[in-house]
């Protein structure tokens, strides 16, 4: 299916002589691949792009989110992106949980700064970002085949390419980037795939012109419907086209699908739908039905010596939040950092590989995390894919609130979060977790702002607190990403939020003196020795700022007053072990 007003391809030539060594080469053309290779472009650095196919190229995919659209703007394709006639996507709208009819949210609920996403014909924009990269000095060879990997170990040291007319060549570049999509071209290799059990669904999907889209202001939304074997959506494109899948058991579905054709199972199942099947009434399927299957992964390692892996070709989770063109954008970004940072500073490279994954993993186990409570949240029907996806995989070792930390990342409930708790039937032990992580934020938000005098230079009570860091709170000399590469900053870490939260070299030395028995007064004339009334008037209210986010957070775990005794047990005072008042 081509859009109409886009361009025609240009094919590479076939008499390509690049020079046998490259300093960094992309696998990839998509999202991910052409991001990467853009930033890295930019860094200086030769770079040269590999894609098997010639853009434009169909890719599903199409439902975008706010947080990608400040990386497009970093990229400076937001405009082209704008003017492209992408349909504006303000939110998602469902049938799900305990509701049988149709309910939204939007993005403004939770994202002043960008309300809105676009819902986008993955050809056009793909082949935006890769000409971008190709504008941004990246060696762009479409038609261009990664056949083969020669490995020392699990170092790749040569690339096998096939050029579009069969010729093959060998390079060896000084890094690999790894952006091959769902192919995972180095992960097969090195056997790195883990497959996720609790996802192990399966896409039928097709091209629709005509269909009806939800009333205003919802018209841009994406609708998803829970129906009996699992779930679909709709998704409104430019041109009067509309994306239409359904999900069901991986299982399940491949034995019918052994027994029908894809274009009758896929019918079968959208009849089963009550408002897909009512919107796609009057509409002409414009593709033939395709097929995803077992797509939810991540792999046992993102870096190794000499590679990293990027978007789908590191992890993929779930569609159900539309999750996949995000984590490409922003693992491109950290992969862009990561690269500049290891070729440039050899100490860097280990540290900031761990670094790498732990931002990686983070954003894919949030996502993970809310989808999994998403499906477990459902009463609109009962059937066995159902019933499978309602049992949760929390180890009887961690608590709901733990859980609810972990998939939060230790901040309050909204968006997707806040939709299960209000629209689905979330398990009690969860709901009770969420309550308790809420009502413990509230009040030490509120004894804050008993403490804190906001008519500043007058004396704030909270100076005469005596401030204890939590059990388990350390502080680290750690990678950070900076500006388009990691730098070495500091990193405060607890329990409840092991990768770390960076904090700036002056909150450092303030939490690092936090010891369960000095003052917050004492503790900023330590910090504060030597500087004079001007400064420290303008550092003062920041400083009692943080010690509030701190403590709001659970870093610091307790105030106690001046004039009780300090806690018997504890750690030091740089916050290894930390200190818990009693």
């Amino acid at each position: 299916m081509t859009e109409g007003g886009t361009p025609q391809p240009t094919i590479a030539p076939t008499n390509y002589d690049p020079p046998m060594t490259h300093q960094i080469t992309v696998i990839g053309g998509g999202p991910g691949g052409s991001t990467v290779a853009t930033l890295l472009a930019r860094q200086g650095f030769d770079v040269t792009l590999f894609e098997r196919e010639i853009f434009p190229r169909e890719h599903v995919g199409e439902s975008l989110l706010p947080a990608s659209i400040p990386i497009l703007e970093n990229l400076g394709v937001i405009d082209e992106i704008e003017a492209a006639g992408f349909t504006p996507k303000y939110g998602a709208t469902m049938v799900w949980g305990s509701d049988p009819e149709p309910w939204s949210w939007h993005f403004a609920e939770t994202n002043a700064s960008y309300p809105h996403a676009y819902q986008v014909w993955r050809p056009t924009f793909d082949q935006m970002l890769l000409r971008n990269a190709e504008r941004s000095g990246v060696v762009v060879r479409e038609g261009w085949r990664v056949t083969d990997v020669a490995l020392d170990r699990d170092k790749p040291t040569a690339l096998k390419v096939e050029s579009p007319d069969g010729a093959t060549q060998e390079f060896a570049p000084d890094w690999i980037v790894d952006a091959s999509g769902q192919n995972g071209f180095i992960a097969r290799r090195l056997d790195l795939r883990v497959n996720d059990e609790f996802f192990r669904n399966l896409a039928v999907y097709s091209y629709h012109r005509g269909a009806d889209r939800l009333p205003e202001p919802d018209a841009g939304n994406i609708f998803i419907e829970a129906y009996e074997h699992g779930w679909s959506w709709a998704i409104p494109l430019p041109d009067d086209v509309m994306s239409v899948g359904v999900v069901v058991d991986a299982a399940w579905g491949g034995a019918r699908l052994a027994e029908q054709a894809t274009d009758q199972f896929y019918r079968d199942q959208l009849a089963l739908t009550a408002k897909t099947a009512e919107m796609l009434s009057a509409a002409e399927p414009i593709d033939e039905p395709r097929i995803i299957r077992d797509w939810s992964y991540t792999s046992q390692r993102l870096v190794g010596d000499g590679y990293i892996l990027v978007g789908d070709a590191a992890c993929f989770i779930d569609p159900l939040f539309s999750s996949g063109v995000h984590l490409a954008l922003s693992s491109a970004l950290l992969a862009s950092a990561y690269v500049t940072s290891a070729l440039r500073d050899p100490e860097m490279r280990a540290p900031a590989a761990e670094v790498y994954t732990q931002l990686y993993m983070q954003q894919y186990h949030r996502f993970r995390e809310m989808a999994a409570l998403f499906y477990a949240s459902n009463r609109t029907s009962d059937s066995y894919f159902w019933e499978a996806r309602r049992i949760t995989q929390s180890g009887d070792d961690v608590s709901p609130r733990e859980a609810f930390v972990a998939a939060v990342a230790g901040q309050p409930p909204q968006g997707y979060e806040r939709v299960v708790l209000e629209r689905g039937e979330a398990p009690p032990d969860f709901v009770q977790g969420v309550a308790a992580v809420e009502q413990e934020r509230e009040r030490r938000d509120a004894e804050m702002a008993r403490l804190i005098d906001t008519a500043w230079p007058n004396r704030s009570p909270m100076l005469d607190a005596v401030p204890s860091l939590a059990d388990g709170v350390t502080l680290a000399r750690k990678p950070i990403v900076g500006d388009g590469q990691f730098e070495w900053g500091a990193v405060i870490s607890s329990a409840s939020r092991p990768q770390g939260a960076p904090i700036s070299t002056l909150i450092a030395a303030l939490a690092s003196r936090i010891d369960g028995i000095r003052t917050v007064g004492d503790l900023f004339d330590d910090l504060l020795d030597g500087i004079d009334e001007q400064q420290r008037a303008q550092l003062l209210p920041g400083l009692l700022t943080a010690l509030r986010v701190l403590y709001v957070d659970g870093m610091i775990a307790q105030w106690r007053e001046s004039h009780l005794p300090p806690p018997k047990a504890g750690g030091d005072a740089e916050g290894r072990g930390g200190h818990t008042a009693r």
